[in-house]
């Protein structure tokens, strides 16, 4: 292949690399990446009460301090019009906002409620695992109502 070609080549791919990306410093891909690092962390922590990941008492505390502080940030990164057509959001993240932010209330108090179960090690899995049910259904519930599959 001659010089000329594999420039040519070179730029197509990086042209189409760069189409179906998402800014990370935009509302969108900030969003993104909150809820991605969110499900990483909420994962682990059930992980660890369903014996897929060894239990770590000191691990499960830490992930329950980071997963309620990441329980407030996506939120800020949803404008009050939508921003994006690429969004996974449902149309009614806008137009139910009231009801799309009451949800994310409801979670930030679960992940402070899961917090609230790991301040007296040693800890009981009796009361984490109902902590941890109630951050899990609290995702669920705002899945159905608002992310577009």
């Amino acid at each position: 292949m001659t010089l000329k070609k594999l420039l040519l080549l070179g730029c197509v791919c990086l042209s189409l690399a760069a189409c179906g990306g998402v800014d990370p410093n935009s509302p969108l891909g900030k969003r993104q990446a909150a809820f991605k690092e969110m499900l990483k962390v909420s994962e682990d922590l059930g992980g660890m009460l369903r014996g897929r990941i060894v239990y770590d008492e000191a691990g499960f505390i830490a992930g329950a301090a980071q997963l309620e502080r990441l329980s407030h940030e996506p939120w800020q990164h949803f404008p009050q019009v939508r921003d994006d057509e690429r969004s996974k959001a449902n149309p009614e993240v806008w137009e139910r906002h009231e009801q799309f932010q009451k949800m994310a209330r409801d979670l930030e108090q679960a992940t402070a409620a899961l917090v609230q179960a790991t301040t007296a090690p040693p800890l009981r899995r009796t009361e984490l695992e109902p902590a941890m049910q109630a951050v899990e259904d609290s995702c669920e519930a705002c899945h159905k109502a608002f992310r577009a599959y």
